[in-house]
């Protein structure tokens, strides 16, 4: 699976980006423009009609570490996507490299879904979130 690291996509402006993480997650806080797909009830084809028809269109997926997002964008690569990454170390590393994370208002916060007290301790910049 090819990674992308956090300082890589933070320079590329052309990327989709997709969050595999749960949608309580993601509306704690998510990278800016990132489109929700879950990874309990993913479904890579109703996840088809948000991705652009070119399959060599840049895509990043993402989660909490980079665990749920390897297993989305196989998906998508066994689906024809040719230009498919993971986020190395995910949202963690992200907000951990002190790059923005997103509300639900599309405001800056600190504020990260840690999943459980086990992952969270990967996280060590912003404020953790658990439920």
């Amino acid at each position: 699976m090819p990674y992308i690291s956090v300082d890589s996509l933070s320079t590329t402006s052309s990327a989709i980006l997709l969050d595999a993480r749960e949608t309580k997650e993601y509306n704690v806080s998510h990278l800016k423009d990132a489109i929700c797909v879950g990874f309990d009830n993913f479904n890579i084809n109703n996840t088809l009609k948000e991705l652009p028809k070119d399959k060599n269109a840049k895509i990043v997926v993402y989660c909490s570490l980079g665990i749920r997002s390897e297993i989305v964008a196989h998906q998508l690569i066994e689906k024809g996507y040719t230009n498919v990454y993971n986020l190395y170390g995910g949202i963690f590393e992200w907000k951990n490299n002190n790059f923005k994370v997103m509300d639900t208002l599309g405001k800056p916060t600190e504020k990260v879904h840690a999943f459980n007290k086990d992952w969270g301790k990967w996280l060590k910049k912003g404020t953790k979130i658990y439920e």
